[in-house]
């Protein structure tokens, strides 16, 4: 908005600010010329200087350069009719004798309207440019708080302040939502949220780019004559062509924005808009591939579980269904091994669903631990008394030490024992060797306190590229993939002993055996921490003996 349209609307229709800058316009422009009337008057008087009127033009060159050309304007025309009044004959009034003295007063107006028109032209030069550096430095703000953001939301409290530094408002702040339901999610300061206004400016673009602001005023507000538009103001924020909320900014005086700061609050929002849409866009893409990795993994369990569930079940059914043929006569060793192996395969049944339990508890975050100060070789021994019926002529050799006592849960180490047991049963020939051994867990990235199990076996093993996948879901002890299409189990037993470890504060990995084949590291917290008081964590942060 120039200086002269303004000269035009506060005279047409002065608010109270504009009042307040005319009067302050024209106390200056007066204060200027008593200041040079009394020079004037000392160099024409005392100095003996013909004609000092040009002193004039430097109030004018002032006066414009703080009011601009209106101001230049006024001043000039003050100067000259003082001059004329004061120091032209005859004085004390506005008649002018000499037709020379004429020529000093025009050219006088003339040349101080043209330094004032220049002096003005400078400083709006001078303003443009200034407002150009502060549009420049809030758009590289809000451009680099978008592109560094995590998240849209995030960035706005950053964006509303530095929108409020450089364009000048008391307030800014961002709305999400509809029209009747817009939810304030950021704003430049930490005051309480702006009541709705009765009346605000709202900015509308014209086909042809031109924004204009609009008053809109709410329909149970006072009439058009009783409110003062202006100060607050709404761009709204457009994703896709459909609204999703406003940018919201408020100033303490009536004047509307000019237009860098427009066009400032208009860019603002379309990035801000963009953005918005862009996280929404990336939610819902993200939302679909959870769906699908949801509907992949249901389908992936869906296909393991029913193979795991026919084998030992078609097991069960034949055997019973040896023990019931009444045509089929068997001795009692013949009765006790079927029913032998009806057992193995239902406690193959009982860990599978167990497993599946296991895995849910884990990833629901309903897995609850209660660590205590086990002796290592009794549940070693416990575990592999179980596992024995199903090692088929496995050897299982146990090396644990007596004074192994670590902080666990009783029930979900032997859990962990069990899985390791039978996935080194699974994967290993008839006749192989099984290791269980205890050591202190020395070496790279480990703990002072810690006890390291190991179960390890003389197998096939594990090619090295694959050592890294074993414990996720739906992967092979061997480190393939596992379906109902590739055969082999569910894969959720290392899945289950990761998650158990982790819960007891442990930490667990795979690597070649000495033997061979694969071997697992268990490291648990031993029963008695070393001096001093505190001691560490597996994953390095500090806890105390209370915590343990």
């Amino acid at each position: 908005m120039t200086d002269g349209s303004w000269y035009i609307r506060t005279v047409l229709s002065p608010s109270a600010t504009q009042l307040a800058r005319l009067t302050w316009l024209a106390v200056a422009a007066l204060v200027a010329v008593a200041l040079a009337s009394a020079a004037v008057d000392l160099l024409e008087g005392s100095f003996g200087v013909a004609n000092a009127s040009s002193v004039y033009l430097v109030a004018v060159a002032l006066i414009a350069i703080a009011f601009g050309v209106p101001g230049a304007i006024v001043t000039a025309i003050a100067s000259v009719v003082v001059y004329d009044y004061l120091f032209t004959q005859p004085r004390r009034t506005l008649a002018v004798a000499d037709p020379g003295e004429w020529l000093n007063l025009v050219l006088l107006l003339f040349v101080a309207v043209t330094v004032g028109e220049l002096a003005a032209i400078q400083r709006s030069r001078a303003n443009a440019a200034a407002a150009r550096e502060r549009e420049s430095r809030a758009l590289f703000e809000v451009t680099r708080a978008l592109a560094n953001r995590e998240s849209t939301i995030d960035a706005l409290p950053g964006i509303a302040r530095a929108l409020a530094r450089d364009a000048t408002m008391a307030r800014v702040w961002f709305a999400l939502g509809t029209d009747a339901d817009e939810r304030v999610v950021a704003a430049s300061d930490d005051g309480p949220a702006a009541a709705p206004a009765v009346a605000y400016a709202a900015l509308h673009v014209a086909p042809d780019g031109r924004a204009t602001w609009t008053l809109v005023r709410a329909p149970s507000s006072p009439g058009a004559a009783e409110i003062r538009a202006g100060r607050q103001f709404r761009v709204r924020l457009e994703a896709g062509g459909r609204p999703i909320g406003s940018l919201w900014a408020a100033r303490r005086s009536d004047d509307r924005p000019d237009e860098a700061t427009t066009r400032l609050l208009r860019v603002t929002a379309d990035l801000v808009a963009q953005s918005l849409g862009q996280d929404r866009l990336v939610d819902e893409t993200r939302r679909a591939a959870v769906a699908q990795q949801s509907d992949a993994l249901k389908s992936a369990l869906l296909e393991s579980v029913s193979h795991d569930l026919r084998t030992p079940l078609a097991s069960i059914r034949a055997s019973a269904g040896t023990l019931m043929d009444p045509a089929v006569a068997l001795d009692v060793d013949e009765a006790r091994a079927s029913a032998a192996v009806i057992d193995r395969q239902a406690q193959r049944l009982n860990r599978l669903v167990g497993n599946l339990l296991d895995l849910s508890r884990i990833e629901g975050g309903a897995l609850r631990v209660t660590e205590e100060a086990l002796d290592l070789e009794d549940v070693v021994a416990r575990a592999v008394a179980q596992i024995e019926p199903a090692a088929e002529g496995r050897r299982i050799d146990v090396e644990i030490s007596p004074e192994a006592v670590v902080l666990a849960d009783p029930i979900l180490l032997e859990e962990v024992l069990l899985n390791l047991l039978d996935n080194a049963i699974r994967h290993t020939p008839s006749a192989a060797r099984i290791l269980v051994r205890s050591s202190s867990a020395q070496g790279e990235g480990s703990v002072a306190g810690v006890l390291r199990l190991t179960v390890e076996d003389a197998g096939s093993g594990v090619a090295d590229e694959r050592l890294g996948r074993i414990f996720e879901r739906f992967v092979g002890g061997d480190g393939t993939p596992r379906s109902a299409r590739t055969g082999g189990t569910t894969g959720l037993g290392l899945a289950v002993v990761r998650g158990f470890v982790v819960a007891m504060r442990g930490r667990v990995r795979a690597r070649r055996s000495d033997l061979g084949g694969l071997a697992v590291d268990v490291d648990l917290p031993m029963a008695i921490p070393p001096e001093p008081e505190t001691r560490e964590r597996l994953d390095g942060e500090p806890t105390t003996r209370a915590e343990a």
